[in-house]
């Protein structure tokens, strides 16, 4: 356990620092070298003066919206265990996004999630929780795979990784995704795979009770899952692309839309914590939206406002909420 902590205390206090200094620094010099950057920077205090205020307002409605359906995604996931009240749910998110903010791929949700549900049920809710987020994971795949076909000739003209051949390493990325969503989506829908390989499992009977929730998940669900999933997914693009037309970014709707998606899938893929995920936001924003687009400035400015509205606010909102969770209950409380 000593050398866990160790690693865990290099990954968080270490490497996850190290690699956002390393990003922001990298951005600082893209972003200065940008030409007319004083005029890109007035027009952004223009917009923020103007109508176009009105998008930032709906960008906050839209993170709301984001985090609601995550919330319904997890209250159907979860009802054969325990139900959960809407409210209580979207608590639940949160809260879990709180955890997230110093974990590896926000691992972190899983935990604050089940802190909502009774003691006997916690466990258990785990196997619900992953299936619910396997279910955005396939959205996230499946929209980057497509994003990546889409833009795969802009890329690899534009060059901006020289002396290699984007073509080739982009080819072995699409095969990869391909086969890794494959993977997923069968696990997906023959959940009963991963029971009878939890069962082969030497003592597997002190596992079983972690997965038999597993057993009651049909196919409606699977589905229902999918579609709040594929509709998160369109709410994250909206976001970017009402953030592009505040900070005066010329790129059409479908410009946006594939390059984002190519975004979100580096991302999924891409181990990093919330420190530096700001940091290869940003970084990977400014690549893929610079081959249409050269105001680097409003491109940095739309990734870290998307960062801060999606991520950082609903972070701090639900660590006070965690406040007022009762975690060990009395057991004479009647609870």
């Amino acid at each position: 356990m000593r050398l866990n902590k160790n690693i865990k205390i290099f990954l968080n206090y270490f490497l996850g620092p190290a690699l956002f200094i390393w990003l922001s620094w990298s951005i600082y010099n893209q972003v200065s070298r940008q030409p007319d950057l004083v005029n890109s920077w007035k027009t952004i205090k223009q917009s923020l003066g103007s109508s176009r205020i009105l998008n930032l307002v709906l960008v906050f409605f839209l993170m709301i919206i984001n985090w609601s359906l995550e919330a319904f995604k997890w209250k159907i996931s979860v009802q054969n265990v325990q139900p959960v009240s809407f409210l209580k749910a979207f608590r639940a998110i949160l809260s879990g996004v709180s955890f997230s903010v110093s974990t590896p791929n926000r691992m972190g949700e899983y935990l604050g999630r089940i802190l909502y549900m009774e003691e006997g049920n916690r466990l258990k809710a785990i196997s619900l929780t992953i299936v619910s987020s396997m279910s955005q994971l396939i959205i996230t795949l499946l929209a980057g795979l497509i994003g990546l076909f889409c833009i795969k000739e802009e890329i690899v003209r534009s060059g901006f990784i020289k002396d290699v051949d984007l073509s080739v390493w982009l080819q072995v990325l699409q095969y990869g995704v391909i086969m890794a969503l494959i993977i997923l989506t069968l696990l997906y829908f023959r959940l009963s795979l991963l029971i009878n390989l939890v069962n082969k499992l030497r003592n597997s009977d002190r596992y079983a009770y972690l997965i038999e929730a597993l057993k009651k998940v049909d196919a409606t669900l699977l589905i229902r899952l999918l579609s709040f999933s594929a509709t998160r997914y369109f709410v994250f693009t909206l976001q970017y692309f009402l953030l592009f037309r505040l900070f005066d970014v010329h790129v059409s709707w479908w410009q946006s839309f594939w390059s984002v998606n190519v975004i979100f899938l580096i991302l999924a893929i891409v181990p990093t914590f919330a420190i530096a995920e700001l940091g290869l936001r940003g970084k990977v924003s400014l690549q893929l939206l610079h081959i249409f687009s050269k105001n680097d400035l409003g491109i940095g400015f739309a990734s870290l406002s998307i960062w801060l509205i999606n991520l950082v606010i609903p972070a701090v909102i639900g660590s006070l909420l965690i406040l007022s969770i009762k975690i060990f209950r009395n057991r004479n409380d009647g609870s």
